[in-house]
């Protein structure tokens, strides 16, 4: 080889690397799809809600503390002896001591039944009450620690719905990029084809010009031409079909991408991986997870309820007055014991058990379905592995009958209809061949999806 000639070729195989660089890999838009996708992102903030919802459950176990700042005005006799009361002011004189003692110097017979004026016709009171108040739940009956594992279980399942979330849209970018490189294989069939109609249109026309062809042979040739043309424009609109799926998943404009160097994947996912890692069927065990502690939420109303308080306040008849000499504290704790309320408690807990048993059941259903989706895509992929070779070999035969023909008729052993009939048989053996990978491929992809991605 000359010093030109390998210059030449190391050009050509740099320009190849760089075109091949260019182009988005599948690797890189897999890491752009979980960044960038927007029903990933959804999945993701879907699963962040959950983990507040455990954060709110547990926070139940800690009680509560509140502060209650109020402001009363009245004339009530209730209201004022009892705001004065709170707050350590009461006065003989609000019992109207000084009426009693009047009555009685006065020698008055009705001194016990004659009505204090002061006591009951008060004059208007303000009455400002700060007060702290801490509740602790004590004992629940298991309540809140049911709660806890609901909430728990669920956030596990959110986050089992992202992953699933993951593994579909990384499914349908893999299959897109398979797609790709299935269509561009045919798209370079179709253009070899359209390139030997070419040379068989250049031909027919010489042969004209000399007398061993008529112009019907040509037009034959014409129409073939266009009819394949038609199917790459179809090809390329589906193509750019393809680049706008691609950008919408990634959430970006996509306008190369790096096909994968094979159309066609393998896959040796075994049932026992698809059992494991199915994210329905931990969803399901998730949600059995659920049902049992469901039933211990039944049996929380069974038990007592024990909690506790402890108080602090102060009151005045103006805002923080006096606030140190009027406070008052209060602690205390509380039982209560539903004993009867109709059977309500007993039949709640009868139908938790119940729907425990039957989402045990629907697992096991859960488990058999998968299995058997297992077998039927694995069934289906034997059987199209087997129509890719036979159609492969049949793809290769009519190659070589074209060619066989195209010879033929350049010596006047056959018609041109017989070289136009080889060669749409030519062009099915590609399109089908196309379909059937495809078919194929999304196949092996759906299997890859039902063990989450795990291959």
């Amino acid at each position: 080889m000359s010093a030109i000639s390998r210059i030449l070729c190391a050009s050509l195989l740099l320009t190849s690397c760089h075109l091949q660089a260019g182009g988005l890999s599948l690797n890189e838009a897999l890491d752009l799809l979980h960044k960038q996708n927007l029903e990933i992102k959804t999945a993701d903030l879907d699963r962040e809600s959950a983990e507040n919802d455990v954060d709110i459950a547990r926070g139940y176990h800690f009680g509560s503390l509140d502060f209650t700042q109020t402001f009363s005005r009245s004339n009530d006799a209730g209201n004022v002896f009892g705001f004065k009361l709170s707050s350590r002011e009461a006065t003989f004189g609000d019992f109207s001591a000084n009426e009693f003692v009047a009555n009685q110097m006065a020698g008055a017979p009705d001194l016990y039944t004659k009505p204090p004026e002061h006591l009951n016709y008060p004059g208007y009171h303000n009455y400002y009450q700060s007060k702290l108040t801490y509740m602790l739940p004590l004992f629940t009956g298991g309540k809140l620690s049911a709660y806890s594992d609901i909430a728990e279980k669920m956030e596990k399942i959110k986050q089992l719905d992202a992953a699933q979330v993951k593994t579909e849209k990384s499914y349908e970018l893999r299959k897109s990029y398979y797609d790709m490189a299935l269509l561009q294989n045919s798209i370079n069939h179709l253009n070899v084809i359209l390139g030997n109609i070419s040379t068989l249109e250049r031909t027919t026309q010489m042969m004209i010009q000399e007398g061993y062809a008529k112009k019907v042979d040509l037009l034959e040739v014409q129409s073939k031409k266009a009819n394949v043309e038609r199917s790459l424009t179809e090809m390329e609109a589906n193509k750019k079909l393809l680049y706008h799926y691609i950008g919408f998943l990634l959430n970006q404009n996509v306008t190369e991408i790096e096909l994968p160097r094979n159309d066609y994947p393998v896959s040796a996912i075994d049932e026992s991986n698809v059992l494991t890692n199915n994210i329905d069927l931990q969803k399901a065990s998730e949600g059995l997870g659920v049902r049992e502690s469901m039933v211990d939420l039944a049996y929380a109303p069974f038990m007592p309820q024990v909690g506790a308080f402890a108080e602090a306040s102060s009151a005045d008849d103006t805002l923080f007055g006096d606030f140190g000499d009027h406070k008052a504290y209060t602690v205390g704790a509380k039982l209560t014991w539903n004993l009867f309320n109709g059977g309500v408690d007993k039949n709640s807990l009868e139908k938790a058990q119940i729907e425990r048993l039957k989402t045990k059941t629907q697992v096991e259903l859960a488990k058999k379905g998968i299995a058997l989706q297992y077998d039927k895509i694995r069934t289906e992929i034997e059987s199209l592995d087997a129509q890719v070779k036979s159609l492969e070999k049949e793809l290769e035969l009519a190659d070589q009958i074209y060619r066989n023909y195209e010879g033929r008729y350049h010596e006047h052993l056959a018609s041109m209809s017989d070289v136009i009939i080889k060669q749409s048989q030519q062009i099915e053996k590609v399109l089908n061949l196309q379909m059937v990978k495809n078919q194929r491929n999304e196949r092996i992809f759906a299997l890859e999806k039902l063990s989450n991605g795990v291959k």
